[in-house]
This record gives C-alpha cells, structure tokens and sequence, in this order.
C-alpha cells in the first residue's frame, strides 16, 4: 500500500541526445516512486525531442529543455539548425537551475552524465548541495569500454566532481553482472557511495492498451529510438529474403529516431516480406513485448531489463562503437545463458540470420538459464528514498544502501 509524505519532491535529468533510453529510465523509477509514495511530487527535465509522446501518471510531470543531436561521431550539434550549439547549452543551462530554484526538490537525480550535457549541470548541482538537497547520480550498469570511460572522464576531471558533489551513486545492476567503473581508478570515498540497486523490473500499465496488440505468434524486432537501427532490420528483412523456410511472423518497430531516408525504404522493403509487418513507433512497447514469443533487439539498457522482467527468449545483435557499452552487455548476458547473441558481421549473413531466428521461439527463456535476475532495483530504490525522506532536514550525509 502507498505510504504517505508531505510534500515530497524529487527532480530527474536526463540529457537524452540520442535515443530514448535515458528518459524512460527516468520515466520506470518516477512511476514507481509515486505509487509507493502519495504527496510525492516527480519533475523530469528531459532533452528528449520526444518527451511528450509518452504516458506519465498523475504526480509525474516533464519540463523540456532544448534539444541537443549526438551525431554519429560523438559530437552535437544543436536540433534547431537557426540556433547554434553555444546557444542552445546557455539556454538549457539556464533552464535547469531554474527549474531547480523554483521546484526546490529534496532529491535531485542525474542519468548517466555527473555533470551533464558540456558540464551543464554542474551550477545546479552546486546550487542544490548549498540548501541540502540529497544528490544522486544514476549509472548503468555497463557504462563503455573502460579505457574510452576513463580518457572522457580524466579530461573533465569527473571523479573528482563526483567525490564533491554527490551524496549516492545508484548502480542500475546487480553488482555479479558489471561493475560500470571497472577498470578506472576509483577512489575509495566515491566506492563508498556506489550502491548496486539490481535491474529496474518493467511492467505493463492496466488499462492501456496498444494499437499495435496483437494475439497471434510473432517475435518482436525493436532496435529502441532506432538512431542507428537500420542495419538490424536489414539483417532480419534480407534473412526472410534468403531462406523461404522462414515463416515465423516477425512484427518490426523501427522507432522514432530513425532517419527519415532510412525508414521509408525499410517500409518499402518489409512490404513485399508476407511474414513481416513494419510500425514506426508504439509508446506501449512493454506490451509488444509480453506478446512476443522472442525479441530481437540491438540490447540497449531498457530493452534489456524488458527481456528479463517479461522473461522473453532473446536474440542480442548489439551495437559496438562509438560505445561498446551494447556489445559489453550482450556478452556477459549470453556468456551467463540469458540470451544469444550475434556479432553485427555475423548478423549481416542472411544465412546465419535465418537460422538464429528459426531457433529463436524454442529457446528457453532467461528465467531458465539457472541465474538469479535480480530486477529488485525499483524495489530497492523506492525504500533507499523512503528512509531520506523520512529524515529530511537532518542533512546527514548518505551513504551507500544504509
């Protein structure tokens, strides 16, 4: 049953300059937050182009900030082509500690980036320390490949920033499946504040329902905001193209940020497929996940977590630069029995493709892998805010799970 706060207030960032995974897992911690909290009030300051596209419970709200693209190289440019990029972060700075000033959260929550989008964060996080808010930063728990985290993070001077300003680091993980800083020299006051919260379980909403449902047998084929899925649904499309044996129905969403050129020869190619059906985006994937009798999907962050709670036999082709964070994850869940996984080159084999895909349905889920999935981050997280919120203005320092 919900328990009740007075007046409780929590601020979310997420930069979101590619893709979506970063607002829904803002999204999945708020929603669970304000059911188990009444009087708690949730603002996520999103730089998702398309933040208002998604269902938020009562108590849950979005401010949006302008959006930054994180181009192929790794480098942004701003979304409005009039405005240029030192512009745009002076405005979405601004915004933020705005945003922070008029809230007045008690917990401030950062996705992934410690000091934001180009140190855009930082002003506030200073700002929101001086009044005693409790200021968390929120990991995956595969961040990329330690040398790339390590060279990013030295030359901002990150860890140092982390030490000062941050009272919890949440590990979205179990702490037997990745360490995200493995590799870095971490210092043992930072160690002390990195607490291994377990996968954030999914769930589907009651009551709504997705245009897309369906009752027959399909696997699913999601690539997430689909920036760079393109090439995953070729490899499915030209498998069917090669082999005639292959009739499992496939249902393909190729996501909202899949470039435009992209998707409408993707549309073009899947309509001469019979087994195929192609949607662009479905803000209820969680619910085209439980109907699928096997995923297909690129292995991002959320999409994984979806697999386990919805314990979906799986087929991981994962992305492997500018990060390597996807192709981290697919090896250690493959190599613990959780999923398959294929190499984008062996993915591209429309031979190895087919068969992958034939086996999909009779593999078994990852429940069956002998494994503890250990999705009790939500739950964990919940009670972790519970306790600070029951001792606000004490300002004891946090640390940990205590």
């Amino acid at each position: 049953m919900a328990r009740r706060v007075e007046d409780a207030r929590i601020l979310m960032y997420s930069h979101d300059t590619f893709g979506l995974g970063h607002l829904r897992r803002c999204r999945t911690i708020a929603h669970a937050l304000v059911e188990d909290y009444r009087g708690l009030n949730v603002l996520i300051i999103s730089g998702a182009t398309i933040a208002g596209a998604f269902d938020y419970r009562a108590r849950v709200d979005f401010v949006k900030i302008p959006s930054v693209i994180k181009l192929h190289n790794g480098e942004y440019t701003s979304m409005a082509s009039h405005i240029d990029l030192h512009e745009t972060l002076k405005m979405r700075e601004s915004s933020i500690r705005h945003t922070a000033e008029t809230f007045q959260p008690d917990v401030f929550i950062v996705d992934k980036e410690p000091m934001g989008l180009k140190g855009e964060i930082e002003d506030t996080l200073a700002y929101l320390k001086a009044r005693g808010t409790t200021l968390v930063l929120g990991l995956r728990e595969i961040m990329d490949a330690p040398h790339l985290l390590d060279a990013e993070w030295k030359r901002n001077g990150i860890m140092q920033k982390i030490d000062q300003y941050y009272d919890s680091v949440w590990v979205y993980g179990p702490p037997d499946f990745y360490d995200p800083l493995i590799g870095l020299d971490v210092p043992h006051s930072v160690r002390r504040k990195m607490d291994f919260v377990g996968f954030l379980q999914r769930s589907v909403s009651l009551g709504k329902t997705s245009v897309n449902a369906r009752k027959d047998d399909y696997i699913l084929v999601t690539t997430g905001g689909g920036g760079d899925g393109s090439d995953l649904v070729h490899d499915v499309m030209n498998a069917y193209e090669h082999d005639a044996t292959l009739e499992q129905k496939a249902l393909v969403v190729l996501g909202p940020y899949m470039p435009a050129i992209e998707r409408a020869k993707l549309v073009r190619k899947g309509e001469n497929i019979p087994y195929i059906e192609v949607i662009e985006f479905d803000n209820h994937m969680e619910e085209l996940m439980v109907g699928a009798t096997g995923v297909v999907a690129m292995g991002g962050y959320n999409t994984y977590c979806e697999i386990l709670s919805f314990d979906k036999p799986a087929l991981v082709v994962p992305r492997v630069r500018p990060r390597e964070e996807q192709l981290l994850r697919a090896q250690r869940a493959s190599e613990l029995g959780l999923v398959d996984m294929l190499l984008p080159d062996q993915s591209a084999d429309p031979a190895i493709m087919a068969e992958a895909l034939k086996r999909l349905p009779q593999r078994l889920p990852p429940s069956k892998s002998g494994r503890d999935m250990q999705l009790q981050g939500l739950d964990h997280i919940s009670q972790t805010v519970g306790h600070w919120l029951d001792n606000r203005g004490s300002h004891l320092a946090v640390v940990g799970a205590e």
